[in-house]
């Protein structure tokens, strides 16, 4: 069942965009990540122009995270507080990362250094999580291994500025979840993503947060922020396609209900283990992509673009 896509100026199979969109809305509701760092290149594989694949993103990364935030909402596990701290510095770093853009759109090599940004970042954070989340399972596995979760003090916990976050759990300072919101909102704007693969690791490893907390208030700092990256594009760029935004939302709603319940059943480590391979898997493949020569060399592009 063919579609055409009036903004991509391409045709599409319907059933292929709903799977790819409910492919992500599990990730989403599983992990808490918004799926952005995946499903631009799904769509890039598919056919879709980079532009409107990155610009048209953006909405199914807030339908299916809202989708799964209403399920972490019902089961108590968002952290209001941190997720507004979290949201100011994603908005400040939004700003941040147009200007960014911009200035790299002007230098021509916008692609390239976007690419690398992502192999970079993936590969660092996917190696860190794989790391810790075996360790942590063969810890488990270990005759009185498990006996007593110790708590970790973190160097971020003798910072001022100390806010309680009952949720959490936790009596820190606002100053680190401000400084993650905000390169959060700067990857946001650059990539086109909702940061979550950034932002999880971030909130267990630096700031102490338990996981089940992690993933409802990742989702609800990242539809904001993706909200607004999105009415940055299209009004703006032009370049958001409602047919393809319509399709990728519908499988992403329901695929985050999916993938919120496919999470509580999981152990802690099981998650991070998952979303560690999952975003050792993308790095490579950008990776690769990057290495490979392309089967076209060289493109066409109208008088005056970029």
């Amino acid at each position: 069942m063919q579609l055409y896509l009036p903004i991509a100026e391409i045709s599409v199979n319907v059933f292929l965009i709903l799977g790819l969109g409910g492919l992500v809305g599990v990730l989403s509701g599983m992990f808490g990540v918004g799926g952005g760092f995946l499903i631009t290149p799904l769509l890039f594989f598919v056919g879709i122009p980079p532009a409107v694949a990155v610009a048209t993103s953006t909405n199914q990364i807030v339908a299916s995270s809202f989708s799964a935030l209403l399920a972490h909402l019902k089961r108590r596990t968002v952290d209001l507080r941190m997720g507004v701290v979290l949201l100011i510095g994603g908005l400040v770093g939004s700003s941040l990362g147009l200007v960014i853009f911009n200035t790299l759109r002007e230098l021509g090599q916008v692609d390239l250094l976007v690419s690398l940004f992502y192999v970079v970042f993936l590969g660092v954070i996917g190696g860190l999580m794989l790391i810790e989340s075996v360790n942590a399972i063969i810890k488990s596995r270990r005759p009185g291994g498990a006996r007593k979760p110790r708590k970790h003090h973190y160097w971020v916990h003798n910072l001022p500025l100390k806010v309680k976050f009952r949720v959490s759990g936790l009596y820190i300072s606002v100053i680190p979840p401000l400084l993650v919101g905000v390169l959060v909102g700067i990857l946001s704007a650059i990539m086109g993503v909702g940061g979550g693969f950034v932002m999880v690791p971030a909130m267990i490893y630096l700031l102490g947060m338990p996981t089940k907390v992690v993933i409802g208030t990742s989702l609800f700092q990242i539809i904001f922020v993706t909200s607004y990256t999105t009415m940055l594009h299209a009004t703006t760029n032009y370049t958001v396609d409602i047919m393809l935004a319509l399709l990728l939302i519908v499988g992403g709603v329901i695929g985050a209900q999916i993938g919120t319940r496919i999470g509580l059943k999981l152990r802690a480590e099981s998650l991070r283990i998952l979303l560690a391979i999952l975003v050792l898997l993308v790095c490579g493949k950008l990776g690769l992509d990057l290495l490979l020569q392309p089967s076209e060399l060289y493109s066409l592009k109208a008088a005056g673009e970029v």
